[in-house]
């Protein structure tokens, strides 16, 4: 009980924002909830980085069944795309293993590799239309073979970059199935992404855990929101047209990922921003 007694609103509110966003577009639980952790709750990014990894793996779990009882999972590509991703996570949390990475070295590494996460986020979520119309009007559709081979690539490189900073899953991740699988519907694509989604994230998530990476007081707020915002929208998304699935051009989103990111490489310690400060 006195666990329950912790729960923050503002906490509660972000979760539930960020939850009903990602069981409508598949997009948005990294590359929101790990801003909004450092930049708005000033949570050291290691911490943001574990919490929003278990975080998106219990929230997903609710947006996944709810989109497994629309039939708007493909699981032949959720197969395919934890092929790579659940050997690459694991070897990840490995590798800093054997490595002895300190938490001084490891709270950089994560760091710097979120950075490169949400720019790389931002220029999905940019230039999204562009690509996938030079995409179409260059290379098509692939064969089956090709096409299996490359969702499995995609995954290993999801593995590695969710592991490190809980981000890519979702933009990135929706990005390349938009490519790979034009044919399908969005809402497929999203309810796939969602489903890939749960055991990365848990896998990564537990290595972070196994660090002491988890704020667990932090963790029960933003599930309390997130839960319920998820399963809401997860049960909307199959009743609305491609177009309001798709996040729009994503300028605002983007801007603001990219104040992370520079506030993130930034040279200078990684405590706590100071109240009321960009960073």
């Amino acid at each position: 009980m006195a666990l329950f007694e912790t729960i923050q609103p503002l906490f509660v509110l972000s979760g539930f924002f960020v939850g009903f966003l990602v069981g409508m577009t598949g997009v948005g639980g990294g590359s929101l909830m790990t801003p909004l952790l450092i930049l708005l709750f000033h949570v050291q990014p290691v911490t943001a980085v574990g919490t929003d990894l278990i975080y998106a793996s219990v929230t997903k779990t609710g947006g996944s069944l709810v989109h497994g009882l629309n039939r708007t999972i493909d699981w032949r590509i959720v197969r395919r795309l934890a092929t790579g991703s659940i050997p690459a996570s694991l070897l990840t949390l490995l590798a800093l293993w054997l490595l002895k990475v300190n938490a001084a070295s490891y709270s950089a590494v994560v760091t710097k590799v979120l950075g490169i996460a949400l720019v790389l986020t931002a220029a999905a979520l940019v230039f999204r239309k562009r690509l996938l119309e030079t995409y179409s009007r260059r290379v098509g559709l692939l064969s089956e073979e090709k096409t299996r081979l490359y969702t499995v690539l995609t995954g290993i490189v999801l593995g590695a970059l969710v592991t490190v900073s809980s981000v890519g899953a979702g933009a990135l991740g929706v990005t390349a199935l938009l490519l790979l699988y034009p044919e399908l519907p969005v809402v497929k694509i999203a309810g796939s992404d969602i489903a890939h989604a749960v055991p990365l994230t848990l896998v990564a998530g537990l290595g972070h855990m196994a660090r002491g990476g988890v704020d667990t007081a932090m963790l029960l707020s933003l599930l309390c929101g997130s839960i319920p915002g998820i399963v809401l929208s997860s049960m909307f998304a199959p009743r609305l047209p491609d177009y309001a699935l798709q996040p729009g051009p994503g300028g605002d989103a983007a801007g603001g990922i990219l104040q992370v990111a520079q506030c993130l490489t930034a040279p200078g310690p990684e405590s706590r921003r100071a109240p009321g400060s960009a960073c």
